[in-house]
């Protein structure tokens, strides 16, 4: 089946989640790592301790104040089950905790496929605040004011989509960006 075959249905993938987690207690670390042992914490090395999940593989970085960073989830879903499921175990184990944790996504990475291809000098060119240096660069770099995103446009109709603050937002810049390219006739006129 030709990857080109639905022309104009673009397609988005969530490659990453990042966010951040504040529960309302000090850690102890040194006791977590005591208490479960496949986690990595060297404080000579870093500063947190490194906590992963084999499926979905997510990482979880955990600091002393309470903060975690969490890694690697596709979907909101996904990162909110892992949350509940670290700090499940991570009270079986008589690791202290109290309150809420508070969950705030950071960035969402994703890719996208627009299943057409672009003329990325003539997007360049209609696009404000974009950026294309071809000797530099392969992809035009834009800076999509609404939802606040960066999108890297290749000449394929491939992108990555970056700073996005929920799953929804991905979708709609995605369908933006094919909506001004194609408005703009920055798509290429054999594959419409």
């Amino acid at each position: 089946m030709d990857e080109k075959e639905e022309f104009g249905k673009p397609t988005v993938k969530i490659e990453n989640i990042v966010a951040t987690v504040i529960l309302d207690t000090p850690l102890d670390l040194n006791l977590i790592e005591t208490r479960i042992p496949d986690v990595d914490y060297n404080p000579d090395q870093f500063p947190g301790l490194v906590y992963r999940l084999q499926s979905p593989k997510i990482t979880a970085l955990i600091f002393k104040s309470g903060k975690m960073v969490v890694t690697g989830a596709k979907s909101v879903k996904q990162l909110v089950w892992a949350v509940k499921t670290i700090l499940k175990k991570l009270m079986i184990k008589g690791v202290p905790m109290q309150g809420k944790p508070q969950i705030q996504i950071q960035n969402i990475v994703a890719s996208a496929n627009l299943n057409v291809d672009v003329d990325l000098e003539k997007a360049a060119f209609t696009l404000p605040k974009s950026m294309y240096e071809p000797e530099q660069f392969p992809g035009l770099i834009y800076r999509m004011e609404k939802p606040r995103v960066v999108l890297l446009i290749f000449s394929s109709g491939k992108m990555v989509i970056t700073g996005a603050k929920r799953e929804s937002e991905v979708q709609d810049a995605v369908n933006g960006i094919y909506n001004i390219l194609k408005g703009n006739k920055s798509i290429k006129e054999d594959n419409i």
